[in-house]
């Protein structure tokens, strides 16, 4: 299927409204990155999204957008609460996906010798890898307060501070966690993984501050130049698969019962005030906590590896979450459609909240300068600190990218390194890294992405989102 493209500007790109669509969709991108996405499946699914009940204003597609199940990855869409839908696919497997970014007052000067170390080290103390399990044991009844408490119960329970919580999205809980409506089997599979990093794209990187592009917004985040950061992406784990694992099931029937006509079934979606849709809505908020409690967590395991392997005071350390967002996730908003202020639910799938200056959602912290947005790069390149700005507010229902975006899958990445050492490869550039699978490497090889450069710039231009720093990576542990 071709899909009619026409060029508004130099960063966003319209497919008109034709056939079944209710609303356009809306790319966000420029010249050189449009053409890998003409070359998947993307372009048809920000489409087949437009012709979704109850859809307002665009399907949109950040600049990141490649093909995912059924929405894009890369891919925002919101709807009205009393006609729209709720759909597994527009939020994802791994619920509450997300990126935790922390500083420290350590200099890149004092540790580049220590680097090679340092990685061997989080790599022996955070549980990495397919299926990998961690310290925490949780009794049901534990598991199911993770559930409904998120960040705070794990802050509760010694992994972290109050102030962690100002720092995180939705201060690390989301309201609507019921655990009453989980299967035995997500519950089986989440008792025993909380504080993992996983398989994949997750992991844990050390990096270190490589330029400030807005000084003032820079010093209000706690960043400044040589700086040494730490940011983790993980997500919900298996826990977070299993209940989009049963609730695509479950709204796959749903639509055959009721004769759902969809462009493709794996759109599989309930009416947001439907049971179901209610149901997988209590569910998704169960997985986010859980997410949001297991990346506190693994904060809390970096901090006291730290601690142990520089032999340094906490104080010396000086450690602290500048942020924490979530890409994969459906909220209920009020956004500004027409000059109406509208509650709907938005779907982020590889999308980041970037929420502008003077938002109401906004910590008192971050409210002068807008909320961090974390974008990180592949293994061979920088990753980008962000801040919100006024475009997203009607350009994007205050939503940016949240990565690089693939260009190659995982099979084509790996026939492409064949006979590589890409690790060998990585410390050439200085960069260490520690991988628990043996494919892992090959599969998240940095071609396997686009250039984060030129993902970030379109966002920066388009006003979503203002550059705030650059981060280079130093050592990397991967699952």
């Amino acid at each position: 299927m071709e899909i009619k493209l026409e060029q508004i500007d130099e960063c966003r790109w319209l497919i008109p409204k034709t056939g079944a669509m209710k609303v356009p969709g809306l790319i966000y991108s420029n010249e050189k990155l449009i053409k890998s996405v003409r070359s998947d499946q993307s372009l048809v699914q920000v489409a087949n999204v437009a012709t979704l009940s109850g859809i307002v204003g665009h399907s949109l597609a950040m600049p990141d957008i490649h093909w995912g199940y059924g929405f894009p990855i890369g891919g925002v869409a919101a709807f009205d609460p009393d006609e729209g839908i709720v759909s597994p696919g527009g939020v994802g497997y791994d619920i509450n996906c997300g990126c935790r970014l922390i500083i420290t007052l350590l200099k890149e000067d004092d540790l580049r010798s220590r680097i090679k170390n340092l990685v061997s080290a989080l790599f022996r103390d955070i549980p990495t890898g397919v299926g990998s399990t961690g310290a925490i044991r949780l009794t049901k009844n534990e598991e199911m307060k993770v559930a409904v408490e998120g960040a705070s119960w794990a802050v509760k329970k010694g992994f972290g501070t109050m102030d962690d919580l100002d720092r995180t999205e939705d201060r690390g809980t989301m309201e609507g966690a019921d655990p009453s409506v989980l299967s035995d089997r997500a519950i089986k599979r989440g008792n025993d993984q909380l504080g993992t990093l996983g398989s994949g794209n997750h992991f844990l990187e050390i990096q270190a501050v490589e330029h400030i592009y807005e000084p003032e917004t820079a010093s209000a985040f706690g960043l400044f130049k040589g700086q040494i950061t730490i940011l983790i992406h993980s997500g919900s784990r298996g826990f977070g698969h299993q209940i989009c694992d049963d609730f695509l099931k479950e709204m796959s029937s749903f639509t055959a019962r009721h004769s759902i006509s969809l462009p493709d079934r794996q759109l599989a979606c309930a009416p947001i005030k439907s049971p179901l849709g209610k149901r997988y809505l209590s569910a998704m908020a169960c997985a986010a906590n859980y997410a949001w409690a297991n990346r506190q967590i693994l904060m809390h395991w970096t901090g006291e590896t730290l601690l142990r392997e520089l032999a340094v005071s906490p104080r010396d350390l000086g450690m602290r979450l500048l942020y924490d967002v979530c890409h994969n996730i459906a909220k209920q908003e009020t956004h500004a459609i027409k000059g109406r202020a509208l509650k709907l639910c938005v779907h982020r799938k590889g999308a980041t909240r970037a929420l502008p200056p003077g938002h109401p959602l906004l910590p008192s912290i971050y409210k002068r300068v807008g909320q961090p947005v974390l974008i990180p790069g592949d293994m061979g390149t920088r990753s980008y600190v962000l801040a919100g700005a006024e475009g997203a507010v009607t350009g994007s229902f205050c939503s940016a990218c949240h990565g690089a975006g693939r260009v190659l899958s995982r099979s084509q990445a790996t026939r492409l390194a064949k006979g590589r050492a890409i690790n060998r490869e990585l410390e050439d550039k200085g960069i260490y890294v520690q991988s628990r699978g043996r494919s892992t490497l090959k599969e998240e090889m940095p071609e396997a992405y686009k250039d984060v450069s030129q993902v970030v710039q379109v966002v920066h231009d388009a006003g979503l989102a203002r550059k705030v720093a650059l981060l280079k990576p130093l050592g990397v542990i991967k699952g």
